[in-house]
């Protein structure tokens, strides 16, 4: 450990020569953020003029545990994954084995998506920009805490509804980065991983980078996803997403991810080596689904803001920014570049707080010479204000003293949805439950609520950190027949409808 510190006082007191910013200010700045927010730990770099300047871990690895997080702890960074799968597929079309234009039935015959005509058009670059027609999150509940193969899910994406028409609109869409993983898989003969493996992580030296927990403690030095608990965060088990890693799987230190940044800020060359070529560069730099500013706002803070191939885009205070964020089972990163600067900045936290953004914003002001603002404390007030109410309101409306229409027997069977497939409920004991066919971790006990509704009470609470309270509720027909089930589970990522399934006679 002595030895890990003087290494970091080394990389500190460099950046203060070197940046000419108050390093110093910045560390202490963290470090109070950190405990304002209440959030357990994280680690934060930052880079400039292709050197890491400043690596620091903050709090500790687990709540209870005195182990503090350095620049080469492990955490998921989620959808930051995403730049590293749409980097791949740019190698691709240099090496002429694909083309951002190709469609992708063409490389996955059996891909499908809510229409003949769009299933055929869709292309390569429309994968990596969220603007096929579905809406934000949707399918999410395929895949997470599958046990389906990535082929699998691609599979069902076609039972997904439409949200907008293809191309004219926008629909953050981790299923079809999971196909993009797929066309990779079907172009070099190899899984997503070990495609990542061998073009990007050997070759920048990421050699801390994995993308699956069964490398975590072979790799030592990791931190432990934290859900939230009535605001109080509780360690949770790590989830394997090797499954779905090119939309979320990478787990990797803020010092590996120095080097992404470095090898990104400087365009795709690594040692004077080209693993992108100015095309490539271009092309994933370049807006392709574009959202709607307030350009009439007294103090305008973006003039543009958009989607580009595994990337978002926009200004910042007049300069380009170029950036991400991602969300995983416990735990929230973001990553940030300013390329006129060659300034990068990584947050990796073990917590469900979103601290990222203010740091991300903080640090920036200070090396653009910005006039000082206190991001943490602001964004922290404005999450303080904006009180999710929507369980509470459920709760409130809760009707006492009724009773189910329809006998406990009469709900028990086979329910099916087309883009998740079976639903069991079934009667065990005296307990009347609910088990979800390619989902097992989603088990619960029905808890009768009011009239034909229950209430699901999981099994392992534990492990579902991003909803907490549900229903569900028995339809019936005119002759107070079951025909079917719907969900109700307020949260703001899984969209439990689209599990909404019909009786199987």
């Amino acid at each position: 450990m002595k030895k890990l510190f003087v290494s970091l006082a080394l990389i500190v007191t460099t950046g203060l020569c070197y940046c000419q910013v108050d390093l110093k200010k910045l560390d202490a700045y963290y470090e109070k953020a950190l405990k304002d927010w209440g959030v357990p730990g994280m680690s934060l770099a930052i880079v400039k003029d292709g050197k890491m300047i400043f690596a620091k871990g903050y709090g500790v690895n687990e709540t209870g545990k005195p182990e503090k997080p350095d620049e080469n702890t492990l955490y998921a960074i989620a959808s930051n994954s995403k730049s590293f799968t749409s980097a791949i597929i740019a190698q691709l079309v240099q090496e002429g084995k694909l083309s951002w234009e190709d469609k992708v039935k063409t490389h996955l015959p059996y891909f499908e998506l809510y229409d003949p005509w769009v299933s055929s058009e869709c292309n390569i670059r429309d994968l990596l920009s969220h603007r096929v027609g579905l809406g934000t999150f949707s399918g999410d509940m395929i895949w997470y805490r599958s046990t389906l193969s990535g082929e699998e899910i691609v599979r069902r994406v076609k039972y997904l509804p439409k949200s907008y028409d293809f191309r004219s609109g926008y629909g953050y869409s981790n299923v079809m980065f999971i196909t993009a993983g797929e066309v990779i898989k079907k172009v070099t003969g190899k899984s997503w991983g070990e495609a990542v493996s061998e073009r990007l992580l050997r070759p920048l030296g990421m050699e801390r980078t994995i993308t699956t927990t069964a490398d975590l403690n072979q790799k030592g030095n990791f931190s432990t996803p934290h859900r939230l608990n009535e605001g109080v965060h509780i360690p949770m088990e790590w989830e394997d997403w090797a499954h779905v890693a090119a939309t979320g799987g990478i787990i990797s230190s803020v010092k590996d991810m120095s080097q992404w940044m470095i090898f990104n800020l400087n365009h795709g060359v690594w040692n004077k080596d080209t693993l992108l070529s100015t095309p490539s560069r271009n092309m994933m730099w370049t807006p392709h689904t574009n959202f709607v500013v307030d350009h009439t706002a007294p103090i305008a803070t973006n003039h543009f803001t958009a989607y580009g191939l595994g990337w978002f885009l926009s200004d910042y205070r007049g300069k380009m920014l170029v950036h991400h964020t991602g969300g995983y089972s416990g735990m929230l990163s973001a990553m940030a570049l300013v390329p006129e600067e060659k300034l990068g900045v990584v947050v990796l936290t073990n917590g469900l707080k979103g601290i990222y953004s203010a740091l991300v914003n903080y640090t920036i002001d200070a090396f653009i010479k910005a006039p000082p603002k206190d991001w943490s404390a602001e964004k922290l007030a404005n999450s303080k204000k904006n009180k999710d109410t929507r369980i509470d309101d459920r709760k409130s409306a809760r009707v006492s003293g009724t009773k189910p229409s329809v006998a406990t027997e009469n709900l028990t069977g086979r329910y099916h949805a087309d883009a998740y497939g079976r639903i069991r409920i079934a009667t065990e004991g005296e307990k009347l439950k609910i088990h979800f066919e390619n989902t097992p971790d989603l088990a619960a006990i029905l808890s009768h609520w009011h009239y034909d509704i229950w209430e699901l009470k999981w099994d392992r609470p534990e492990v579902l950190p991003w909803f907490t309270f549900g229903t569900v509720k028995f339809e019936l027909d005119h002759n107070n027949q079951v025909t079917g089930i719907s969900f109700d589970v307020p949260n703001d990522d899984f969209w439990f409808e689209e599990l909404n399934a019909k009786k199987i006679k």
